[in-house]
């Protein structure tokens, strides 16, 4: 990770290397609180945050349902963000952690009396999957580890706690020699990946899995909204593994993904082995719109400067 100069907490800009916790903080020990990631793309205009509302939504939104109660409103949280990335002085794009925790004070599972704390950081940070895979695509394995279950678990919030799912299924992808998991839900469907969603693209269809057992993506309605723009067809069903063996071509969205092509799952070749041309249109649309240079989606980017 590379460092930045300062970080936003519960109001304040600090120094990045004072943003401290005490040890025994509440979601330390217990994995309650929730977090968001948003990207900022350095345009000719100067830095844009890419859909700044909906991603400071769904952070208010997934604290919600987790039960937590966030003592700053959408637009402080907003504004802390464009703040923060000012004082910064980012001369790239710039990644943004908002997080929702529960801090010192008390102890044990019952988490009401913990102190709600706030904290957003930013830094530099390219493609997250490599610039190489943007190009050429990456190779998946299908994790052995289940999506988690909506009996069991919140899908909709962004909690920090589901993420152990989706650490190990990374852990498990990356010592088998593959670049990331896909991981299925309960009922042998696939969800998405550890931290992207997913789509595959047949006979000029792409298609999308719901949002049954994953997170509802910020990203994934972009590429859903620009491909329909574009005039293709989006269906968004159930998808088998094996119908992906078979697919034409297939991705990953994300925020941190951003639109990464996949070239091999479970030792499977798809499609071409590359980037698929469906793929390579709707990625180098999607960098116009987040670099400003298409004036229709101007209202999904916040400029700071």
């Amino acid at each position: 990770m590379k460092e930045a100069k300062s970080i936003w907490m519960d109001g304040e800009l600090v120094p990045w290397f004072e943003a401290k916790v005490h040890i025994l903080t509440h979601t330390l020990h217990y994995g309650n609180g929730v977090f968001e990631g948003t990207r900022a793309y350095k345009t000719d205009r100067g830095m844009a945050i890419f859909r700044l509302k909906e991603h400071t939504k769904r952070l208010l939104n997934s604290a919600k349902i987790v039960a937590i109660q966030t003592p700053f409103t959408q637009e402080v949280l907003e504004q802390a963000q464009i703040e923060l990335l000012r004082d910064n002085h980012f001369t790239s794009n710039a990644y943004i952690r908002p997080l929702i925790y529960l801090g010192y004070g008390v102890m044990g599972v019952y988490h009401k009396q913990a102190p709600v704390k706030v904290a957003i950081a930013a830094w530099e940070w390219g493609a997250y999957l490599g610039d190489e895979g943007l190009e050429k695509g990456i190779a998946i394995k299908t994790s052995s580890y289940t999506r988690n279950s909506a009996r069991s678990h919140f899908g909709k919030a962004k909690a920090i706690g589901n993420y152990l799912n989706s650490q190990m299924a990374k852990f498990e992808a990356i010592e088998c020699g593959y670049q990331e998991a896909l991981l299925l839900d309960d009922c042998g469907m696939v969800a998405e990946g550890s931290g992207e969603c997913f789509f595959i693209v047949r006979d000029g269809e792409i298609i999308t899995p719901p949002h049954d057992s994953s997170l509802e993506s910020i990203t994934q309605n972009s590429v859903i909204t620009l491909a329909r723009d574009l005039g293709f067809k989006v269906i968004e069903r159930n998808i088998t593994r094996d119908e992906v063996y078979i697919a034409d071509e297939a991705f990953f969205t994300g925020t941190a993904a951003e639109i990464t092509p996949i070239s091999r799952l479970d030792s499977r070749i798809i499609g071409n082995g590359g980037r698929g041309e469906i793929t390579k249109t709707l990625q180098e649309s999607f960098f116009d719109i987040v670099y400003g240079r298409n004036s229709k989606y101007s209202h999904w980017l916040t400029y700071i400067d």
